[in-house]
């Protein structure tokens, strides 16, 4: 048996490191990115959903060569409250920064960017759980306060990464859903699983 041992090491200016614990009450929540596409190719794989072709092929890059987005996450340095990469899903790494941070938030279903083709191929709720739980996106996901979007998108601009404002961290002290029909849901950490 092989056995490998990873270990990654950085440097940021002092002062500059962004945490999990930073989100303030009234700050905007970004992502960077397509979100779901990944997830998308793995439940098509294993045969949950059925993608044509043209939309099976984007997912399954996204899936098998996700892009990094150090460029981006450089820029937002001095920007960003707080930040976390999207590996585990939406929700649930969402609830890792409102759990380090204390607080709740508000997110829009509607604005969770994705590839359009998939909210035309697939049931809504569907798309809710690629977005919101399926994870392994890799894309950034972070808050800053309002203040600071036009530095937000200046940032994306230069990097030439897009992104996309999808809520806004309160003090409720969990995380709500807003629908496409104007409805509520209340989400734990982990999301939810309409595949289980």
């Amino acid at each position: 048996n092989l056995a490998f041992n990873v270990a990654i090491t950085g440097e940021l200016p002092a002062g500059k490191a962004l945490r999990r614990s930073g989100a303030q009450h009234g700050d905007d929540i970004w992502v960077s990115g397509q979100i779901g596409l990944a997830a998308a190719a793995l439940h098509h794989i294993w045969g949950n959903i059925k993608l044509p072709e043209h939309l099976f092929a984007p997912c399954e890059a996204a899936r098998l060569r996700p892009t990094p987005r150090v460029a981006l996450g450089q820029a937002i340095l001095p920007l960003a409250t707080a930040a976390q990469d999207i590996s585990d899903g939406l929700a649930q790494d969402l609830g890792h920064i409102l759990a380090a941070s204390n607080a709740g938030a508000e997110i829009h279903a509607h604005a969770i960017p994705t590839l359009p083709a998939l909210r035309q191929a697939l049931p809504e709720h569907i798309v809710h759980e690629l977005t919101l739980a399926g994870g392994d996106d890799y894309e950034l996901l972070f808050t800053a306060p309002p203040q600071a979007r036009q530095a937000v998108l200046a940032a994306a601009e230069s990097s030439r990464t897009p992104v996309a404002r999808i809520g806004r961290i309160n003090d409720t002290g969990y995380l709500k859903l807003l629908l496409d029909n104007g409805s509520e849901q209340h989400l734990s950490q982990l999301g939810f699983d309409h595949f289980g």
